[in-house]
């Protein structure tokens, strides 16, 4: 008998059918001569319901049948007498492929803390959360998908292993071949690169954005959606070394082209979890709830997690420049009270999560998008204004995360790149083939960076970017 995945039998309006089913225990209760199991799969995360009649001969099965234990059954649907289900499976055949013995199985039916689960994370997947949270970033990566593949978006996959730092930071992860414990030199003493795999020094991505350029100037539109690294030592709650981008470059879009494309993005990424998640994010939200009672009143989000999502959807992103934003900073009580962990009192700070956090949640109400940035706090390629002090930068910032999007509208003068490139001290020789984009056929070009992990943060209102990745990876961890 084929196997029927459990989110199905829980859809079913009519009873009487013999099925087949195959999960995981969550619970067993006995009671009188019955006993009750609640089986998952992953499909769903609600659980079906079995209904075990005990006789002498299940009773030796019933015994290997406990929480963790995988689990096929067979038997007859008939509509629940219970509350909480509208289906659930008479028991007429049962098998047990793996038991999980109850003295050593770490996830017991209780609740257990994140930090405990991230210890197990060869387990966590099988939690209410967890299962609910990867869910929901399987449904963003196809929406992703869908998303640009329906504007006619071509997908670019960009290198992992590369010998360009697009972001220009050195925070990079090295990749060599060599013998580190005898690594060959020059005659003046330093490492010996051309005798490496790639005949130079290489590190792995931490972003595409350079690449796709390249394939947008001949395609138009394009996209990447893959792994980057960052050899960053900090142990945040926003911080990962590896994590997921999606990486948007388009011939022919200006700043305003951009924005517009990021807003349209986001609010269809979140009108999608709502439509098509509701049952993991009910749950979630549930959960965050719970947490939120946990904290001190004024830490507390008023917004539950689906008011939270639809803010971003209902709500037009509203549009300013820095300097704007810095007056509005500057002049704010939080500021004038000393409430900023990072004070604002100078055009050209670089603004932190809390004073983000402050415009969408306090003052606007409403998504931001900021544009306009001083030029010395954002990167090489981004577009020169007129004024010589800023470039076409925008930040989108949303509820609870802040920046949530980095992206620009692209310097396509060659002139104007190579003088900015020769200030920041970046080696000519090592972009040439960047700056030959800029000789032949030159056009206005603009993309952007969503941070996959922070879109799944936001949508799941999970509080740990380490709690929405399958395995961190973090300074001093590399498990699993």
């Amino acid at each position: 008998m084929k196997r029927i995945k459990i989110s199905e039998v829980l859809k079913l309006t009519t009873f009487g059918d013999e099925i087949c089913v195959m999960g995981w225990v969550r619970t067993k209760r006995i009671s009188k001569n019955v006993a009750f199991v609640a089986l998952n799969d992953g499909s769903t995360i609600n659980n079906l319901q079995i209904v075990i009649e005990i006789n002498p001969e299940i009773e030796n099965i019933l015994s290997r049948v406990n929480t963790g234990a995988s689990l096929s059954v067979k038997g007859k649907t008939v509509e629940s007498v219970g509350s909480g289900q509208k289906v659930e499976l008479q028991c007429t055949d049962i098998t047990v492929f793996g038991q999980a013995n109850p003295d050593e199985y770490p996830l017991q039916p209780k609740r257990h803390s994140l930090e405990f689960l991230r210890e197990i994370a060869h387990l966590r997947f099988r939690t209410n959360t967890f299962s609910a949270v990867f869910r929901i970033r399987h449904a963003m990566t196809f929406a992703i998908h869908k998303f640009f593949n329906d504007k006619g978006f071509c997908n670019i996959h960009t290198p992992i292993i590369t010998g360009s730092d697009a972001e220009g930071a050195g925070e990079m992860f090295q990749v060599t071949s060599l013998d580190i414990n005898n690594l060959p030199r020059t005659e003046d003493g330093k490492i010996d690169y051309s005798q490496d795999f790639f005949g130079k020094m290489t590190n792995l991505t931490v972003s595409g954005q350079l690449e796709g350029e390249l394939a947008a100037m001949a395609l138009s539109e394009v996209y990447t959606f893959g792994p980057t690294f960052r050899a960053e030592n900090s142990n945040t709650a926003r911080h990962l070394a590896e994590f997921w981008m999606i990486e948007p470059e388009m011939a022919f879009y200006d700043i305003n082209d951009n924005m517009d494309l990021a807003e349209e993005m986001l609010q269809y990424l979140v009108k999608y979890a709502l439509e098509n998640c509701r049952e993991d994010l009910e749950f979630l939200s549930k959960r965050r709830e719970e947490e939120q009672k946990q904290k001190p009143q004024n830490e507390r989000d008023d917004m539950s997690l689906i008011e939270r999502l639809k803010f971003v959807v209902n709500n037009k992103f509203e549009k300013l420049t820095y300097t704007e934003a810095i007056e509005i900073l500057k002049n704010s009580n939080a500021n004038k009270k000393g409430q900023f962990a990072y004070p604002v009192n100078t055009w050209g700070t670089d603004l932190q999560s809390e004073h983000e956090r402050y415009l969408v949640e306090k003052h606007f109400k409403k998504p931001v998008i900021l544009t306009d940035y001083p030029k010395e706090i954002k990167a090489f390629y981004m577009k020169q204004n007129e004024d010589g002090k800023t470039v076409r930068a925008m930040d989108v910032l949303f509820p609870q995360i802040g920046e949530i999007i980095g992206g620009s509208q692209r310097e396509e003068d060659y002139d104007k790149l190579v003088s900015r490139i020769n200030e920041l001290n970046i080696p000519e020789k090592d972009m040439w083939w960047y700056l030959e984009t800029r000789k032949f056929g030159s056009v206005p070009h603009s993309g952007y960076g969503l941070g996959f992990e922070r879109l799944v943060l936001f949508i799941t209102g999970m509080s740990n970017i380490r709690d929405v990745i399958p395995f961190p990876r973090t300074p001093k961890n590399a498990e699993f």
